[in-house]
């Protein structure tokens, strides 16, 4: 092993996603190395805190595939919606329901970035436009996942959420879908 672990294996072995002869290696350096030690603990740290800002509704992410299949793995209760380009939905949650999903579908073949133009209005008056910057995607699925958590939502009264999402490349910006959610506080 290297001076140091790099950060990409730090994150593997952290996620439980290095290999076992790999994560045996880092282990034995962690023995050994109280600045990697250190960085270990300063992840475990941040991983916490991004939990507990998603438990507390403080934040909406844009996830891969596979954050929502651990979620429906740990048993998570997930209201999930869909919308094409161009559509709407109406919206809601239970009391019973951990998250919700929302499945964007875009043409997102040979899109090199892509970005998220979200504002939210409250009884007919807009908000300010937030912009996500280099939202994760599949291109091949066609398909951009949005999680939201309950603590979030019951804050808030009912409300609409403008979405558009924008691919970027060096030519410019070029508007892939808008995407309209009404949601009807519970």
């Amino acid at each position: 092993m290297a001076d140091h672990i790099d950060f990409e294996a730090l994150v593997a072995y952290w996620l439980g996603e290095a290999p076992a002869s790999e994560s045996e290696k880092i282990e034995e350096h962690f023995f050994a190395c109280a600045a990697c030690t250190g960085r270990l603990e300063s992840l475990a740290a941040l991983s916490e805190g991004v939990r507990a800002a998603v438990r507390g509704g403080r934040v909406g992410l844009f996830v891969s595939r596979g954050f929502v299949d651990a979620l429906v793995q740990a048993g998570l209760r997930l209201r999930q919606y869909s919308l094409e380009a161009g559509g709407s939905v109406n919206c809601t949650l239970l009391a019973e329901e951990d998250a919700v999903v929302s499945h964007v579908r875009a043409p997102l073949a040979g899109v090199k970035r892509l970005d998220a133009l979200r504002r939210v209005s409250v009884a007919g008056v807009d908000g300010p436009e937030e912009r996500v910057v280099d939202v994760p995607f599949d291109p091949a699925a066609d398909e951009v996942l949005f999680v939201v958590t309950p603590a979030r939502l019951k804050r808030m009264p009912s409300h609409t959420v403008h979405l558009q999402l924008v691919a970027v490349d060096e030519a410019g910006e070029r508007p892939l879908g808008d995407y309209t959610f009404l949601h009807t506080a519970g």
